[in-house]
């Protein structure tokens, strides 16, 4: 094996390390990480190690592996003992019960609350004070009257300008930012998610990034992960897919702080 690929192998070693250790560090969900991919490319590279730094990269990696799957055993152990049940599950029995079914359960477990309340000397001498300090109602009630106002007249691009009015709706301003994913990708169908929502200033980052949630959301995009390489890339589709609406969505947290935000443009300008 050439130099180069033993660098390329060590690399990557180095990202499954840290793909593990953040399982530890940041409360990855453990089952986010393919222990059996690992363990075959953990497999594949032994038999090329020679040097000590390349046997305690790998013996590394194979102690945190053993850590997340510690992890994987101590979660399962946890919802077990604990009597979680799935919330989709959960979902799927309450949708086949029928109304009666459902009122007997109701019954069943429901536990009024009852309170009983009564008048006594000191809230009567409470009510009293309250009413004797109150003002006639002459000084309470003044009668002002009416306020005049003079009628005008204005146009749109005021009401637009005093941000009464948008100048584009949600949707128009999500067409065009769709249509600008779409030029910026080209002919190599996907772009690297930072590449993407990156820009001058950290605020307009943010709303790029806020776009694009809503890009995924409404089905003109994907995202694409590659856990291992640390690489996240948004892929537009040619035609919004609206059935993905119907769809079970899975949630992707994407970290935009203005540290990544100055990392990424420190990488682009050097």
């Amino acid at each position: 094996m050439s130099t180069k690929e033993k660098k390329l192998n060590s690399e990557r070693l180095q990202r499954i390390i840290e793909l593990c250790k953040s399982v530890e560090e940041r409360g990855v969900d453990p089952f986010a990480v393919d222990v059996d991919d690992i363990i075959a490319t953990l497999h594949k590279y032994f038999p090329d190690w020679e040097s000590t730094e390349e046997l305690a990269l790998d013996a590394e990696a194979i102690q945190y592996l053993a850590s997340v799957i510690q992890n994987q055993g101590d979660w399962v152990k946890h919802r077990s003992t604990s009597l979680y049940t799935d919330p989709f599950l959960l979902e799927e029995k309450i949708q086949r019960l029928c109304k009666e079914e459902l009122a007997t359960l109701f019954t069943t477990v429901w536990n009024p609350i009852i309170e009983l309340e009564q008048i006594s000397i000191s809230s009567l001498a409470e009510a009293l004070r309250y009413w004797n300090d109150l003002l006639p109602i002459s000084e309470r009630w003044q009668k002002n009257g009416p306020l005049q106002v003079e009628t005008g007249v204005t146009t749109r691009e005021e009401l637009v300008r005093l941000k009464i009015l948008a100048e584009k709706t949600f949707f128009e301003e999500l067409e065009a930012f769709w249509k600008e994913l779409k030029q910026k990708v080209g002919e190599n169908e996907k772009i690297l998610y930072w590449d993407f929502v990156g820009a001058d200033t950290y605020s307009e980052t943010i709303d790029r990034a806020y776009m694009t949630s809503f890009l995924v959301t409404y089905g003109y995009a994907t995202l694409e992960l590659h856990p291992l390489e640390e690489e996240i890339f948004i892929k537009p589709f040619t035609k919004p897919k609206s059935e993905l609406a119907d769809r079970r969505m899975v949630s992707v947290p994407i970290s935009v702080s203005s540290e990544e935000w100055m990392k990424w443009k420190e990488e682009k300008q050097g």
